[in-house]
């Protein structure tokens, strides 16, 4: 009896375990199905899209870049495509190790393992890197035979920048290099990201880096089926790439070339524009740079030669070189002068070549002449007596008031990043200028230099052609543009970009006529005859001479004995023809002494060439390089049978 009741209950232990075994399968078995129809029905639409991505990949295709061009249709900077090896340094297994491997397939140099390093340490492991651009088809097919060896490091075609002329016009075209970390984040936080998937180089500077949402174009991508190794198998499909605009420029390229010629190995700046429009014509910074180093990224050896040179080739000087104007500024102090009544044209100043004023004298160059002189007389004689006085009566705030409009002191609005305003001082500039309370008040006695383009004036070349540009057209304002058309590629068409007008100046014509006149007669009997003499044509200008340091009270100026990079600045501004101005530039020659040397004989050639199509003779080129010249000598060439630069 016993035994059956064991019996019983070993039966009724069985079945309940059977039955809790049977629920847990049966759970099991709901689980799952409800999992299946979650994933069939719920999620199918996604686990379809994951599994074609895992089969399929997108791959953007980067645009080719716009050209840039000048206004006769010249290329100044194109595009080329070339193989090039990278590494990803998250997939290569080592890269040093890497590198010395490959070094014995293709050739490396330090150079490109210095650019590597350099490059490597701002961008992402995950993220490919060039260690050598440029390949033959030789190393091409030397490595792809034993590309099974190195992990991570794959040939790539890319499309590469290409400037023809190197350092011609460098500091307006500008260079593209690769995006470091802060521009990549930049991008990725903007509404370009999208278009900017595989760009590896945007524009870093000039027009490159201001046009560069003309010039990048419109990214393309394709679909590309994948192995399980990742290997691209088949195209699947495909969305084209729009390439970049074309960008032409208003700068003339042989002009543009015929400048930095005759600047030589000479540091300045030349700006020329059109009055009636204000189109840059030639935008001149020297010295220059090549700008081709930096496209691949510039090594470390050529970016110290260029970033510790005394000359500084990188600084845009046209843009953000500042000087003292000297005498080139007296008749912008004359115009100031008629416009607020302070003095009248025919008001004669005795000029006895000394100026004094609260316990000082202002002297005048040795050169100068005494006696009684009109306002015309002291432009074309360059008198400092009569703009010292003229300085004393206005006051500095007047004279501020009357030239601000002139966009002295301020940004000019051109189509360039990195313009600086210079300084057109005021009382308030100064509190503003300086910290301490003793230096932030205004001397009278700080007035009178002003008069003659001295003290704190500080100008760039930029703003004082924009200057000469408006007196010269009689008030007619314009944002100097350096871009005039940009060209559609796909649909062939072209926007013309016209400069921004501003509003006029309200400049009596009689005023503009006295200044007009008196800046004709230095090219007549002033300081620039000798160079304009036998011109084709009618121009008015102005020389200056401007104190590259300060002097100590009573201390002479000696060009002999002075540093070169301490002597005196070479200026000239000027306008032609003088009935209807075509053209109005200001350029300096940094420490080459009188504007009529070396600046003014710059200024005769540019306006022969641009008026008259001449092109001077080697013999003449020679001379304005040396400092040396006046009047063209030699026989001039027809500029339009002057090839084009090479």
């Amino acid at each position: 009896m016993t035994e059956l009741r064991n019996v019983e209950m070993d039966l009724a232990r069985f079945r309940a375990r059977v039955f809790v075994i049977s629920l847990v399968v049966l759970t099991c078995f709901f689980l799952l199905a409800a999992r299946l129809v979650y994933l069939q029905i719920w999620r199918h639409e996604d686990l379809r899209a994951q599994a074609e991505s895992n089969r399929t990949s997108i791959v953007p295709i980067v645009p080719n870049r716009g050209l840039i061009q000048d206004r006769n249709g010249i290329v100044l900077a194109s595009n080329y495509s070339a193989y090039t090896l990278e590494i990803t340094p998250s997939k290569s297994g080592g890269v040093e190790r890497t590198i010395d491997e490959l070094a014995q397939v293709v050739d490396i140099t330090p150079r490109d393992r210095r650019r590597f390093k350099r490059l490597m340490e701002e961008s992402k492991s995950f993220e490919s890197v060039p260690i050598r651009t440029r390949l033959t088809d030789v190393e091409v097919a030397r490595f792809a035979a034993q590309r099974f060896r190195f992990p991570g490091v794959e040939i790539k075609a890319r499309l590469f920048r290409n400037y023809p002329y190197g350092e011609l016009a460098s500091h307006v075209i500008g260079y593209i290099g690769r995006i470091n970390r802060m521009e990549k984040e930049k991008i990725d936080d903007s509404e370009d990201q999208a278009n900017y998937r595989g760009t590896e180089y945007i524009g870093k500077l000039g027009v490159e880096q201001n046009f560069e949402s003309q010039l990048h174009g419109t990214t393309g991508v394709e679909r590309m089926e994948t192995s399980a190794g990742g290997r691209a198998v088949r195209k699947l499909a495909s969305t084209p790439s729009t390439p970049g605009n074309m960008v032409m420029l208003s700068i003339d390229i042989k002009l543009q070339k015929l400048v930095e010629d005759m600047y030589g190995d000479r540091r300045g700046a030349l700006v020329a524009i059109d009055p009636r429009n204000g189109e840059v014509i030639a935008f001149v910074s020297k010295p220059t740079f090549d700008p081709n180093l930096f496209v691949d990224g510039i090594d470390a050896d050529s970016w110290a030669a260029l970033n510790e040179d005394i000359d500084k080739p990188l600084l845009n000087r046209a843009l953000r070189g500042t000087y003292p104007p000297g005498s080139t500024y007296k008749p912008l102090m004359a115009i100031a002068a008629l416009n607020s009544g302070k003095r009248a044209a025919n008001v004669v100043i005795q000029d006895n070549l000394t100026y004094s004023f609260g316990g000082r004298t202002f002297g005048s160059p040795e050169a100068d002449r005494p006696g009684p002189k009109d306002m015309r007389l002291a432009i074309v004689g360059s008198s400092n007596v009569y703009f010292y006085s003229l300085a004393n009566e206005m006051g500095v705030d007047l004279i501020h008031d009357q030239l601000a409009p002139f966009s002295l002191g301020q940004r000019t609005g051109i189509d360039l990043q990195g313009e600086v305003t210079g300084d057109l001082p005021s009382q308030e500039w100064k509190r503003k200028r300086f910290r301490k309370p003793e230096q932030q008040k205004w001397y009278a006695g700080e007035t009178i230099s002003l008069g003659i383009g001295q003290g704190y004036n500080n100008f760039t070349m930029l703003q004082m052609a924009n200057a000469y540009a408006t007196l010269a057209s009689g008030g007619l304002r314009f944002k100097p543009r350096l871009v005039r058309e940009i060209k559609d590629m796909v649909q062939h068409t072209s926007q013309r970009v016209a400069s921004e007008a501003l509003e006029p100046l309200p400049l009596n014509p009689e005023h503009v006529n006295v200044i007009r006149n008196a800046m004709h007669g230095v090219t007549l009997e002033g300081t620039s005859a000798k160079v304009f003499a036998g011109a084709g044509y009618t121009s008015g200008g102005k020389t200056g001479t401007a104190q590259a340091v300060g002097l100590r009270a009573g201390e002479k100026y000696s060009s002999l004995k002075a540093d070169e990079h301490k002597r005196d600045h070479s200026l000239y501004v000027a306008f032609a023809p003088v009935e209807n101005p075509t053209i109005a530039l200001a350029l300096i020659v940094e420490n080459a002494g009188w504007g009529s040397t070396s600046a003014a004989p710059i200024a005769r050639r540019v306006f022969d060439y641009w008026l008259l199509g001449q092109y001077p003779s080697e013999e003449d080129l020679a001379a304005v390089r040396k400092g040396e010249a006046t009047a063209p000598i030699g026989k001039p060439r027809t500029a339009s049978e002057i090839p084009w630069p090479r």
